[in-house]
């Protein structure tokens, strides 16, 4: 089966929930207000894609192409991201609470007050990432690429990073 081609879509309000698009090229498409949750996107290209305040509970987006992706107010609880590439991608007002974003490539992202209680971030790179008030609590962060990073006003109530 060939990988589905939906680049430049506008799936707009579209609910695409339980969908398989793996492998999809879904580069520059409109998906604001959509539903993904419970989809698999692994290995999916969004690359520049608008999802504005979409809804991606639940959903396996591991090995996915995001760079320069627009998730602002995304709702992403439980969200599978591992080895993803986001850089430059705007996640800021997202809820990533629970999303496993192990090795993922953040760097540049904007991720101001981004919700990421209980996420596990071990080996991501947050290179000149913005994590300006962002909520950080009980994060996993080993290994965790922070260089040159904005933590202005973060919520970390422990205060510490592991390396």
């Amino acid at each position: 089966m060939l990988p589905v081609d939906l680049s430049g879509a506008n799936l707009s309000e579209a609910t695409l929930r339980y969908a398989d698009l793996s492998g999809a090229n879904l580069s520059e498409a409109i998906l604001n207000r959509t539903s993904v949750s419970d989809a698999n996107l692994a290995g999916a290209n969004l690359k520049g894609a608008n999802m504005i305040n979409a809804r991606l509970e639940r959903s396996n987006l591991s090995d996915a192409e995001l760079t320069g992706v627009n998730l602002y107010g995304a709702i992403m609880a439980d969200v599978k991201l591992p080895r993803a590439k986001l850089s430059h991608a705007n996640l800021s007002f997202a809820r990533l609470s629970r999303a496993d974003l192990s090795r993922a490539i953040m760097r540049q992202a904007n991720l101001t007050e981004v919700d990421l209680v209980d996420a596990y971030l071990a080996r991501t790179d947050l290179t000149g990432a913005n994590l300006s008030k962002a909520t950080l609590i009980r994060a996993e962060m080993s290994s965790t690429n922070l260089t040159g990073a904005n933590l202005r006003e973060a919520i970390m109530p422990d205060g510490k990073i592991n390396y």
